[in-house]
């Protein structure tokens, strides 16, 4: 199977995170967290260096601004 592009593994991360919201908002971060990390355009993803903030908050609102908000 060819890899996903940037954009593909993008948006299949997203949606992978989304799904845990807004019953398990720490889950769904986690999740954005991992799948960036299976990317090698993504990897390094200057987004990543404020997740602590949003792990700490676990607010649903949040968390989603913050997964939606990767591009």
């Amino acid at each position: 199977m060819a890899e996903m592009t940037r954009a593909e593994h993008l948006a299949w991360a997203k949606a992978r995170a989304l799904e845990y919201l807004p019953e398990d908002p720490v889950n769904a971060h986690n999740s954005m967290m991992s799948d960036l990390g299976k990317h090698p355009e993504l990897r390094d993803h200057p987004g990543k260096l404020i997740s602590p903030m949003f792990y700490r908050a676990a607010h649903p609102v949040e968390v989603r601004r913050w997964i939606e908000g990767f591009n």
